[in-house]
């Protein structure tokens, strides 16, 4: 099937294994991790990582219709930055069980800590709720006939038969069974290394739902929850632009000529959606 030059279609996972965005643990489910994947960095260093290195190309994702770090903090240790009230806000798309379990994995997979909000703070899982009523979420903006060779070459595109909405929806039936099967409880329940250790096991393809891939489904979490903390705060993440403010992007402003020759000097203007809403620099 070819791909589309438009907005990505559903993540597949990566040719070379990236870093676990899950702490290293050994999986609690009877589905070992692959031997032999790198070990993840540790998470300031790696939250630090994905924020800088993000740079200039952040634009896209910040301006686009459409965008981390490991877990960190232990569950004796309360996060800086706490959720807003309004996370409380009713899913339009997921169930409350598939809403819960989303929120605690988009928030393992970006943790608030001293350099800034969660994902759950940012409305990331109420950004990626957002993107499935969408031509992009309904899988409309692809040719999506078969026939699916899931071990076609990568430069022929996507292979699957799931649209984003898919992708989610079994995605999570799958892991919410999976972890009721393995630990007797809801992954939003369990211990915070025990979270990461199920995200892990997803990451390096310990089962699989269906058709679809556990890794599958994972990249599509993980770059979704990217998107939504750096995404303009019109499409429902990056709340209050702070996951702008921790990265020093600023944002739709239009004139940046007086700065264009300033290379030693830090911007000390704050960012600015595309809404005009505007957010103090530090």
């Amino acid at each position: 099937m070819p791909d589309t030059p438009h907005r990505p279609h559903p993540a597949a996972p990566l040719t070379e294994q990236p870093h676990s965005l899950a702490a290293p643990l050994t999986p609690a489910a009877p589905h070992p991790a692959e031997a032999g994947h790198a070990p993840a960095a540790t998470h300031t260093a790696t939250r630090r990582h994905v924020v800088q290195g993000l740079g200039t190309g952040a634009a896209a994702l910040a301006l686009g219709s459409v965008a981390t770090a490991p877990a960190a903090q232990a569950a004796t240790n309360p996060p800086a930055h706490p959720a807003s009230p309004t996370q409380t806000d009713t899913p339009r798309f997921f169930s409350p069980a598939e809403f819960a379990l989303l929120s605690a994995a988009c928030e393992r997979i970006f943790p608030a800590d001293a350099q800034g909000p969660g994902a759950i703070a940012l409305g990331v899982p109420h950004f990626i709720d957002g993107q499935m009523d969408t031509p992009w979420g309904r899988g409309e903006l692809w040719y999506m006939q078969g026939p699916h060779r899931p071990d076609a070459p990568a430069n022929l595109g996507y292979q699957l038969p799931y649209s984003p909405q898919q992708i989610y929806k079994v995605g999570l039936a799958g892991v919410i069974a999976w972890v009721q099967q393995t630990h007797q409880a809801a992954f939003e329940t369990l211990a915070p290394e025990v979270q990461d250790s199920i995200l892990t096991a997803l990451e390096q393809n310990a089962t699989q739902f269906d058709a679809l891939p556990a890794a599958t489904f994972f990249e599509q979490l993980r770059s979704d929850t990217i998107e939504g903390a750096f995404a303009d705060p019109l499409h429902g993440g990056n709340r209050h632009m702070a996951g702008w403010l921790m990265m020093g992007f600023p944002g739709a402003r239009g004139d940046y000529m007086d700065w264009v020759d300033r290379y030693d000097t830090p911007y000390p203007y704050g960012p600015v959606s595309i809404a005009g809403e505007t957010a103090d620099h530090g």
